[in-house]
């Protein structure tokens, strides 16, 4: 099962204990399902209980006891156990989760993590002459529309040269009438700044501009050319090539992947790198609604820094012969190089084939 089953799953069994009276509450669209807390336990959580409790008019823990039978026994689901003040912890069958989940990022390439279809949302940017301000604006809008959003990106002023070397667009530029705040206003970049961002190229200058909070000052250097793993996206963009790499020299040794239950190679990185592979659309969700492309950023780096010991083992050595673990690690590795081509992607950056 993956996330976004059971995310679905989660809303199903709050339409039941509706359906069936125990609850009466509106059924809410999202059921936001992530890696445990501290205190928590299992493969994941929800706090859907603490969001229905005031319109349930009882107690979140209450909530959490009428929706766990509704989620005992579902196919895939081995365990739901009650934490602090009301959070389900959820505990799946590992085998057919990483088939589930494999299969579906290999299925929905990059565009897993996407919504299937726009959610009605209508939203406008808007953002002062700033260069930082008009990226993180752009990609922000990105973001938005891959949660089925549509977007508009308006500047109140904006420069050629933008767009010849980072590549960034608006939608219109010019002061806005008095209804539209500036409502993209990350630390902006100074004048020496900018120049010194251009100079790193598309890439690199995205990357400076993108991967801090919107709080901090970015870095204008060129840290973020250099080709070594103290630079986080050689990281990210490495672990790219090297899991388009493992896809070509499996192919020369004439086997193909093929998901499966991964065997604990590498020391259990797998799991470190399945967790933040199942992750990926609540971070994508989560950077469209708080208009934050560092969570993206950011996210990538955990990918990268989980697949880099993994791509070590996928292919077999020496004489061995390829087998099922082989065919899986390769599958695993393909879905790596999914979700790091799409977020990449996402953020105007250039994903590599061989680096």
């Amino acid at each position: 099962m993956t996330p976004v089953e059971l995310s679905r799953t989660v809303l199903h069994a709050v339409r039941r204990a509706v359906d069936a009276g125990e609850l009466s509450v509106a059924v809410p669209t999202r059921a936001v399902v992530a890696p445990p807390g501290p205190g928590g336990c299992g493969d994941y959580a929800t706090s859907i209980a603490l969001q229905l409790a005031r319109p349930a008019g009882q107690t979140p823990l209450r909530v959490a006891e009428v929706l766990r039978p509704y989620l005992v026994g579902v196919d895939g689901i081995t365990d739901v156990v009650l934490t602090g003040p009301g959070f389900l912890n959820i505990s799946l069958d590992r085998a057919a989760s990483v088939v589930g989940l494999v299969g579906d990022i290999l299925r929905r390439g990059d565009r897993y993590g996407f919504a299937d279809r726009p959610d009605g949302r209508t939203v406008q940017l808007h953002c002062p002459h700033d260069l930082r301000a008009v990226v993180v604006a752009e990609v922000a809008a990105r973001l938005l529309r891959s949660q089925g959003a549509l977007v508009r990106v308006t500047a109140e002023g904006f420069e050629s040269e933008w767009t010849s070397v980072l590549g960034v667009r608006v939608d219109a530029v010019g002061r806005a009438p008095a209804e539209l705040p500036v409502n993209v206003r990350p630390v902006p970049l100074s004048v020496p700044g900018s120049a010194e961002l251009l100079a790193l190229g598309p890439d690199a200058g995205r990357w400076a501009l993108l991967h801090p909070a919107a709080h901090d000052r970015p870095r204008t250097g060129d840290e973020h050319l250099v080709q070594r793993e103290s630079n986080p996206l050689f990281r990210v963009r490495y672990a790219h090539a090297r899991a388009r790499a493992a896809a070509r020299n499996a192919a020369d040794l004439g086997f193909t992947a093929a998901p499966g239950p991964v065997d604990g190679t590498a020391n259990g990185t797998e799991q470190d790198l399945l967790a933040a592979l199942a992750d990926h659309p609540r971070v994508l969700a989560a950077a469209a609604d708080h208009r934050a492309p560092d969570r993206l950023a950011r996210h990538l780096v955990t990918v990268a820094d989980a697949a880099l010991p993994f791509l070590l083992t996928v292919l077999p050595r020496g004489g061995e012969k390829p087998s099922a673990a082989h065919r899986a690690r390769l599958a695993l590795a393909e879905a790596v190089g999914a979700v790091l081509a799409g977020g990449l992607s996402l953020l105007g950056i250039d994903a590599p084939d061989h680096l």
